[in-house]
């Protein structure tokens, strides 16, 4: 991987996967680093983006390098014309920042995920039920303090089975992000492997290939009807179940239901 990747990015080939993205009739996301993004964000712009992403292991509101051009944050996306999405962030102060920067939505995570092994090389983990209720709490109060202006919360890591998206929901995320569960559709390139995007870092790798299994078509995966017990199928109905049993229909009313920590770790 490390291999494969030393190469320089071409802008070309960034234009024509986006062109492929777009030509399939769907939402159209571009992503860079914070290091790659001066350098890159007028090809991803230019091949036409209805989302910009912002993404790294940790994202603050200034990327500071010796190497490159400091990121303002605030400046480029006020200059920007579509909406960014920023992160990761894995604490109230840091999310804060990131949404005064004016960020359409806010990554939430640091490490997680069935592939990356960065607790274990940098000595680094934030639980995500904490992380993500911290930013949350952080959107609560950029809300009073903007006049009411919103930032979506997006779960980042760590949402392996229905189970996850169901409590990330529950602690307030409006999103998630999927790896490993997409990664066990039939459809999947890796054919039931997956392996994280940090494996390929050329000076400090952090990922590993893991055997995730196939589920079954990306259909049943997302929706059912599910045929596995442990929530790695169905996983749209699952999310439905939990709030029909718990009382709700809303997934913004259900961001406010109860929650307690159980020192059950069963399945």
């Amino acid at each position: 991987m490390q291999e494969l990747y030393r190469a320089p990015i071409q802008p070309e080939l960034i234009t024509s996967r986006l062109a492929e993205i777009r030509a399939a009739g769907v939402t159209v996301a571009g992503s860079l680093t914070p290091q790659r993004t001066q350098e890159h964000y007028k090809t991803v712009v230019a091949a036409g983006v209805d989302i910009f992403v912002i993404r790294g292991t940790t994202v603050s509101a200034e990327h500071v390098s010796k190497d490159h051009e400091p990121l303002n944050l605030k400046q480029f996306i006020y200059e920007l014309d579509v909406p960014v999405i920023v992160g990761g962030a894995a604490g109230y102060t840091p999310a804060l920042h990131l949404m005064r920067t004016g960020a359409a939505g806010v990554l939430v995570g640091f490490g997680g995920g069935a592939t990356t092994t960065t607790r274990r090389a940098l000595g680094i983990h934030s639980p995500m039920a904490s992380a993500i209720s911290d930013v949350a709490a952080a959107r609560r109060d950029y809300m009073d303090e903007s006049g009411g202006r919103y930032v979506h919360v997006i779960a980042d890591g760590g949402m392996g089975s229905s189970g996850d998206i169901v409590k990330a929901i529950a602690m307030g995320a409006d999103a998630v992000m999927l790896g490993s569960a997409l990664a066990r559709a039939e459809e999947a390139p890796g054919k039931g492997w997956h392996w994280g995007q940090e494996a390929h870092h050329l000076e400090l790798p952090r990922g590993d290939r893991a055997n995730v299994g196939t589920v079954g078509p990306l259909e049943e995966v997302l929706f059912g009807p599910g045929h596995h017990t442990n929530g790695t199928s169905n996983l749209i109905g699952a999310l439905r179940r939990s709030m029909a049993t718990t009382g709700y229909s809303d997934l913004k009313e259900f961001q406010r239901v109860d929650v307690v920590v159980s020192p059950y770790s069963g399945n």
